[in-house]
C-alpha cells in the first residue's frame, strides 16, 4: 500500500510542506531539549539534530479527534493538523520526533521495535505502554505539571491531563517502582532494561497482564474516538445515534474496569513481593514509606476500596513483622494486632481534590 493510501485511509489530506528552516527550526531545539532533560543518556545534540533535521514534516487536514501529529515511519514524515499555528508546531513535534528516534527497522524497512512496542509478532504488543511512555517524557520536556483529572468515572492525577492521561499515569505508577532513568532508557534505545527491571520487582506474568490491559485502553480509546466521529455524521438524533452513544458508554465502563485491574496487578505484585524480602528494620520502614507514598498515583473510582483495603491489610502485616525483627527475627506466637489509630483513620480518607476536570 503505498503512502498516499495509507493516509487516504487515516483520513490524512496533505495541505502544505514545511520548509527547510522550520524543519531545522524544530529539529535543533528539540535536540537542545532532549539533552538538556536528559543528561544521563548521554545524548550526542549535533548528532541527535542531523537526525530530527532529517524528516518531513507537512501541515495537513485530519479526522475531528486524532492526534494533532502524527510519525509515519514508512516514510519518516510527521504530519501536523493545519490548525495548529506554526508557533505550536514543536510542541506537538516532540512526541513524533521521540517515535523517530526509537524507531527499529530491518533492512526491507520493517518497522520491528519502539522503544517498549514490538511490531515483529503476529500481535503488536506494548503500544499503549510505548504511546504512555513517550507522551510521559513529553510532558517532562514541555514542563507540564502533574494535575489532578477525572477520566471514564476514574480520578487521579497525571503529568498528561489532555492526551493518554490513564496511559500516562499507569506508566507512571510502574516508573515509581522501577525509577525514571531505566524507563526513558528503554523508550528512546528500544531495550528491555524497563521491563527486566518490573518484572525482576514484580513477575513476568504480571508486566505481561498489565501490558495486556493498556493495550486494550488504548484501542477502546481509539473506537471511542470512531464511533463519535460516526455519530456527529448524522444531522440528528435517532435510533443509531442512541446505539452508537450506548456502546461509546460501554467502552468508557470497561476503560475504568481495565484501569482498575491493571493498577490493582501493580500494586499488589510489587508490594507482596517486597513485602516477603524485608528482613530488617530499615527495609521495614522503607516499604511503609513507599506503599504510603504510592497513593499520591492511585486512581479512584466511586467505590474503589482495594488500596485503602491493601495499606491496612499490610500496616498490620508490618507491625507484626516489625515485633519478629525486633525479637531477633524468631517467630512467637504474637498475633496481628489490630490496626493502629493511624491506619484506621487513614482508611476514612479518600485521595480525592475538589476541581477536577471532568471528561466522561
Amino acid at each position: 500500500m503505498s503512502i498516499e493510501s495509507d493516509l487516504r485511509k487515516d483520513g490524512i489530506r496533505v495541505v502544505d510542506v514545511l520548509d527547510t528552516m522550520s524543519v531545522n527550526k524544530i529539529a535543533h531545539s528539540i535536540a537542545t531539549k532532549l539533552c538538556e532533560n536528559f543528561p544521563e543518556l548521554c545524548f550526542n545534540e549535533t548528532d541527535l539534530f542531523a537526525k530530527l533535521s532529517q524528516l518531513n514534516m507537512y501541515k495537513a487536514t485530519m479526522p475531528e479527534g486524532m492526534a494533532e501529529a502524527n510519525y509515519f515511519y514508512k516514510n519518516t514524515s510527521i504530519y501536523f493538523n493545519e490548525k495548529i499555528a506554526y508557533e505550536d508546531l514543536e510542541e506537538f513535534a516532540i512526541h513524533e520526533c521521540i517515535h523517530y528516534i526509537q524507531e527499529v527497522k530491518d533492512k526491507k524497512n520493517n518497522l520491528l521495535r519502539m522503544g517498549l512496542c514490538n511490531f515483529d509478532n503476529l500481535k503488536i504488543v506494548g503500544l499503549g505502554l510505548n504511546e504512555a511512555a513517550v507522551q510521559y517524557i513529553t510532558s517532562k520536556v514541555i514542563g507540564i505539571e502533574r494535575d489532578f483529572v477525572k477520566y471514564f468515572g476514574v480520578s487521579f492525577r497525571t503529568i498528561s491531563p489532555s492526551y493518554y492521561p490513564i496511559e500516562c499515569n499507569l506508566i507512571e505508577q510502574m516508573a515509581y517502582l522501577t525509577g525514571e532513568t531505566v524507563l526513558f532508557d528503554s523508550t528512546f534505545t528500544s531495550n528491555d532494561k524497563f521491563k527486566n527491571a518490573f518484572i525482576e520487582l514484580t513477575s513476568g506474568k504480571t508486566y505481561s497482564e498489565v501490558e495486556s490491559l493498556v493495550d486494550e485502553i488504548l484501542e477502546l480509546e481509539e473506537n471511542i474516538i470512531k464511533l463519535n466521529n460516526k455519530s456527529a455524521s448524522y444531522d440528528e438524533r435517532n435510533s443509531k445515534v442512541d446505539k452508537l452513544a450506548s456502546k461509546i458508554d460501554s467502552y468508557k465502563e470497561k476503560i475504568a474496569t481495565q484501569y482498575i485491574e491493571a493498577q490493582n496487578l501493580i500494586i499488589k505484585g510489587y508490594f507482596d513481593k517486597a513485602f516477603k524480602n524485608i528482613s530488617n528494620l530499615e527495609e521495614l520502614d522503607n516499604y511503609r514509606r513507599k506503599l504510603e507514598h504510592f497513593r499520591e498515583y492511585i486512581g479512584y473510582t466511586d467505590d474503589y476500596t482495594f488500596y485503602d483495603d491493601y495499606y491496612t491489610e499490610k500496616m498490620s502485616a508490618l507491625e507484626h513483622k516489625s515485633n519478629v525483627l525486633e525479637n531477633g527475627g524468631i517467630e512467637t506466637a504474637l498475633e496481628v494486632k489490630k490496626p493502629n489509630k493511624f491506619v484506621s483513620w487513614f482508611r476514612a480518607i479518600k485521595n480525592f481534590v475538589t476541581g477536577e476536570k471532568i471528561h466522561n
